[in-house]
């Protein structure tokens, strides 16, 4: 199975990053070591003193597809969870600075934990689900699928345009704004429209 991350999805987070909005989604990939197993805490790597959270509705991959039209895209999913994108912010600045690749700030062990999946027809409109991340019972994100850059179809199409997507595959679609740092001893909780579908520790 593949991640599947998107950038920039959020006008306000790529605000308080200072970066220009895209003309077309911005994707890079995590490997499958990326993610937690479920009780399992997020240990803080030994190589970065910046670790920063970045909540996302995350998609399962249901079916096979390549060169997806917009149009068919809402038939390769039916399930969506909250995840945590887990960036080396030091690490990633490093790598901005000297114009290369930043896939170790982002794509180390136990990057990505995503949570429970849970049946998009538990929502009315998939374009208008609430979603956050607390950090020790304290709001920290805070973000809407509707302030979207590009929609959930629009980021399936695009992609599958040059990655088969398969069986299982989950994409991050992008956080909003209100990044921003944890340290050891903190308990991460997320929630989409209010129900907590994933929470860990910070070792």
């Amino acid at each position: 199975m593949k991640i599947i991350c998107i950038g920039r999805n959020y006008t306000e987070h790529a605000k308080e990053l200072n970066n220009n909005m895209p003309d077309e989604p911005i994707f890079f990939m995590k490997p499958d070591t990326a993610l937690i197993q479920s009780r399992n805490p997020f240990v803080y790597p030994s190589f970065s003193k910046d670790i920063h959270h970045e909540v996302e509705i995350v998609v399962k991959i249901n079916k096979i597809g390549k060169h997806i039209e917009e149009k068919f895209a809402h038939t390769y999913y039916n399930e969506i969870s909250v995840g945590v994108d887990f960036t080396a912010r030091d690490i990633q600045q490093i790598c901005k600075e000297k114009g290369l690749p930043w896939e170790k700030a982002k794509s180390f062990d136990g990057s990505a934990p995503v949570g429970k999946f849970v049946a998009i027809q538990n929502f009315e409109n998939i374009n208008n689900i609430n979603f956050s991340l607390y950090i020790n019972g304290e709001p920290k994100q805070q973000g809407n699928t509707k302030d979207m850059v590009f929609t959930i179809n629009q980021l399936i199409s695009y992609v599958s345009k040059f990655v088969t997507l398969k069986i299982g595959d989950i994409i991050f679609t992008g956080t909003p704004s209100g990044v921003g740092p944890i340290k050891i001893g903190d308990k991460i909780e997320c929630f989409l429209e209010g129900k907590n579908l994933l929470t860990f520790n910070v070792k």
